[in-house]
């Protein structure tokens, strides 16, 4: 047994030998939103670039929303197992108890850096540096200007969250992910250290914003946002620069570079808002381009979550412009690193994904097929309560099992444009029957609330935001245009008061460092036994209550009352730990 041990021991690589990676992942852009996809508009030479020296995984499916597919490429686990499924309400924060892909690198000896989006929680423990992240420049909540984000961002000249503090950068939101990038990249291998660096862009994500020399090409084309494919094509630009620059360091060869999206286009074509079947999650394109998919973001017909994935690696011979048309999927990139890099995993719950590698190395064309299972957990449609079945999509190689009921041949009609449940009704059985599996196995994870730390020692104080009230209809507040207001609205949070002791908790409009006069009469703050109202003086741009809290899981809930009576909830909430109970 022993001798055995040391042989594989001896077979794995050593840390110098390992790899770099650099995943870049994209928000909103879909598999058409490329011209080596067949976009007949839109240029993306250098995208074009990598897509021709890579290996590209042709039938990629990812969640058709943004959050989902960041839990579930972080942790190799259906997004529904996570915690994070939704984009707010509080439910974007994975369990605490799931292992990110930062986590496996670190734990194996890499710097780990992220540059842009997180969107899987703003406050501890589920800002990325308590989830594995040595390096983290990023912004708040799901884009760039929204609530939680920092007041007054707007993709220029921004202030953004870097390693634990508010700092200012000079530039547009992309260059400044890729420029603290390449910085990131230069320490770690300046420190001898391999690196994983993980760039998810906020970009083409709207509001739809980019200098005017990126958009000039693409103004006054019929069914066009100009802006967003600007701001697709300033993205182009600066993987072409990493790529360049890679090249000048002599960091290419060794590096896993992998270029994905989010979910289907968010903007790429446009849509016939009187088209009779026209709805967020059964729509057709009628002018632009989407590869001749159906659906777009959210949606789950395929072009909602089927994008691209290109992963090259030189030293590891994954080059070549190659086509994996094999059904993959997000869940399976982790599984694969951590096979490419010789990597152990901390304990934790199992994988769903399967590593790649032998597709990757062009073997096994006889790969088993697999079924798997997508389900788009409320988003735009506000079901806080998942239900089973509904916007849910079973898939193999060649089928589509759509609410459990609808079916779709992907070999014989790709465009989903002819519904043949009725002629194939085992099909129908046996992609039921394995939903039906897979649905009690996510549900009680779906069910029990991820709670936000306050008093930690890593965050003190913590400032909550409206976008995590856990709401159990509609959505709460997320952005800055419904905050110049009294909230309509009030909704708790789910937290867990890590030390017993005294707190302050300050009930807000806007966030402290804005100084804006609350617009109400009253406030009233409820948390575990504590409930107390207090008169707001005028111009108070704040009304804070000092409360004794006992350790441990806590609702906490905010009501602002205005001169005519209406109630509403503080949109933001700083929580301090002051001191033990004498």
């Amino acid at each position: 047994m022993l001798i055995a041990l040391v042989v594989v021991i001896a077979t794995l690589p050593t840390l110098a030998d390992r790899p770099n990676v650099i995943l870049i992942m994209t928000d909103d852009q879909g598999y058409g939103d490329l011209s080596c996809h067949g976009n007949p508009i839109l240029k993306t030479p250098n995208l074009d670039k990598l897509h021709a020296e890579s290996i590209r995984m042709t039938d990629f499916h990812v969640d058709p929303f943004c959050t989902p597919t960041r839990a579930a490429l972080m942790t190799g686990r259906y997004s529904s197992s996570t915690g994070a499924f939704r984009t707010s309400s509080g439910r974007t924060m994975l369990h605490t108890d799931e292992v990110t892909m930062a986590d496996v690198f670190r734990a194996n000896g890499y710097a780990t850096g992220i540059f842009g989006k997180w969107h899987l929680g703003d406050n501890y423990p589920h800002r990325p540096q308590d989830r594995g992240f040595t390096d983290t420049l990023w912004h708040r909540c799901g884009g760039v200007g929204q609530a939680s984000d920092y007041w007054g961002n707007d993709y220029f000249d921004d202030t953004y969250e870097h390693n634990g503090k508010f700092e200012k950068f000079d530039g547009y939101c992309t260059d400044v992910w890729f420029a603290g990038a390449m910085k990131f990249i230069e320490q770690s291998v300046n420190a001898g250290n391999p690196f994983f660096c993980y760039i998810p862009t906020n970009a083409p994500h709207g509001p739809y914003i980019v200098a005017p020399q990126y958009a000039e090409p693409y103004k006054g084309k019929p069914g066009v946002n100009a802006n967003f494919f600007g701001m697709i094509a300033n993205l182009d630009e600066n993987v072409g620069k990493l790529r360049a620059w890679l090249k000048r360091r002599g960091l290419s060869d060794n590096t896993v570079f992998i270029f994905m999206t989010d979910n289907g286009t968010s903007s790429g074509f446009q849509l016939d808002r009187n088209d009779p079947k026209h709805g967020p999650l059964d729509s057709l394109p009628v002018s632009g381009f989407n590869a001749g998919m159906r659906g777009r973001k959210s949606s789950v017909y395929d072009g909602g979550h089927r994008v691209p994935c290109f992963i090259h690696w030189p030293g590891g011979k994954l080059v070549g412009g190659r086509d994996v048309p094999q059904l993959t999927a997000h869940v399976d990139l982790l599984p694969t690193l951590i096979d490419l890099c010789g990597m152990k995993r901390p304990d934790g719950p199992a994988m769903h994904g399967r590593s790649l590698v032998p597709l990757l190395r062009g073997g096994q064309p006889d790969w088993p097929d697999r079924k798997l299972v997508l389900q788009f957990q409320g988003g735009a449609y506000f079901r806080n309560q998942p239900q089973p079945w509904t916007d849910s999509v079973v898939m193999t190689k060649r089928w589509r099992l759509m609410d459990g009921k609808r079916l779709y041949d992907m070999t014989a009609d790709p465009t989903q444009s002819n519904e043949v449940a009725k002629d194939h009704p085992e099909v129908v059985k046996e992609l039921r029957v394995a939903y039906e599996a897979w649905w009690p196995k996510v549900k009680p994870r779906l069910e029990e609330p991820v709670r936000i730390g306050i008093g930690a020692e890593a965050e003190n104080p913590t400032t909550l935001c409206s976008q995590d009230w856990r709401m159990a209809t509609g959505n709460p507040p997320w952005h800055p245009g419904s905050i110049n207001k009294l909230a309509k609205q009030t909704g708790p949070w789910c937290v867990d008061v890590v030390r017993s002791g005294r707190y302050a908790i300050t009930l807000r409009q806007k966030p402290g460092y804005v100084e804006f006069p609350l617009v109400a009469k009253t406030a009233r703050l409820k948390i575990a036994a504590f409930d107390a109202t207090k008169r707001v003086p005028v111009g108070a741009t704040g009304v804070t209550f000092h409360v004794t809290l006992q350790a441990g899981p806590a609702t906490l809930n905010t009501y602002l009352t205005n001169a005519k009576g209406q109630v509403g909830g503080a949109y933001f909430t700083d929580v301090e730990f002051i001191g033990v109970t004498k």
